[in-house]
């Protein structure tokens, strides 16, 4: 069976059992950033290795480049490699933040050439709500062979293409981030407050049902063609602060069967890190 969006967890139990699948612990604090492997050390799912957003899913911020940038795709893929990620093998990812970590490993790995990659819906709290154990070490898989495709799976927008788009807005871009944070309230992650102009604001949250689980294919399908209009998906760039939780509302429309939207790495960080750069309020 293919995954390419989510897993529940006893399908992923099954797979573990067959040792047909490399999970991926996405744990992570931004406010302290050494949590999360603290917390897969206390505990985490059978066979887990750790992937860490800062070490493993980012290169090295320069200040105008956003907090979280991309790495090189051929970079990133060595590195997955290095932590057990094959050609052809599936990839589970989980956390316990509604999903947004391990949805940006989904998204990075998808972006990088894989095709089998899921998200544990519900994350880690599912697993152990259905009575399942929890394992505590260091756990390292054996190296991959893992390597990026010659094209990314997942496209992109870079900030040219955003700043070119503030006059015709060929382009909807989708602001991920609390309805505060767009509207201007100050925050302690953001140099500036408020949105790219022409923004709109899905808040990724509202993918979820009050349990933590990804709403159903179809109610996501009419949320976000409601919010698209007669556009189609592929006129679609998501961002949010720093181009993690965006990749929350790629894999919600992916789930929603409305592939093909962009993600702006960069996010409002890169955009505010140039003050000629023009936002919105309210």
């Amino acid at each position: 069976m293919s995954y390419q969006t989510l897993i529940d967890p006893p399908d992923l139990a099954r797979l573990i059992e067959q040792g047909d699948v490399l999970v991926c612990d996405c744990r992570f604090d931004l406010n302290n950033p050494s949590a999360g492997r603290r917390d897969y050390l206390a505990g985490h799912i059978p066979g887990a290795v750790y992937v860490d957003l800062e070490k493993d899913l980012s290169a090295v911020p320069t200040g105008t480049n956003g907090r979280h940038p991309l790495p090189d795709r051929t970079a990133f893929a060595s590195r997955m490699a290095g932590l057990g990620v094959t050609q052809n093998g599936l990839v589970v990812a989980y956390d316990t933040s509604g999903g947004y970590y391990a949805s940006r490993l989904w998204w990075m790995l998808r972006w990088a050439g894989h095709g089998q990659v899921a998200v544990l819906d519900g994350g880690l709290d599912a697993w152990t709500g259905s009575g399942r154990d929890l394992q505590q070490d260091d756990h390292r898989a054996p190296a991959g062979d893992f390597q990026s495709s010659a094209e990314p799976r997942m496209p992109i927008t870079e900030v040219e293409g955003i700043e070119a788009n503030l006059a015709g807005g060929e382009l909807l871009v989708v602001d991920a981030r609390t309805t505060e944070r767009f509207a201007g309230a100050a925050h302690p992650l953001d140099t500036a407050s408020a949105h790219i102009p022409g923004a709109s604001n899905p808040f990724w949250q509202n993918n979820l049902t009050p349990e933590g689980r990804f709403k159903a294919p179809e109610t996501l399908a009419a949320e976000f063609r409601a919010l698209l209009g007669e556009r189609g998906p592929e006129t679609t760039v998501h961002q949010c602060g720093s181009g993690v939780t965006a990749t929350h509302n790629l894999l919600a429309m992916e789930i929603a069967g409305l592939g093909g939207s962009r993600l702006y790495p960069g996010s409002w960080s890169e955009w505010t890190s140039d003050p000629r750069r023009p936002i919105a309020k309210g």
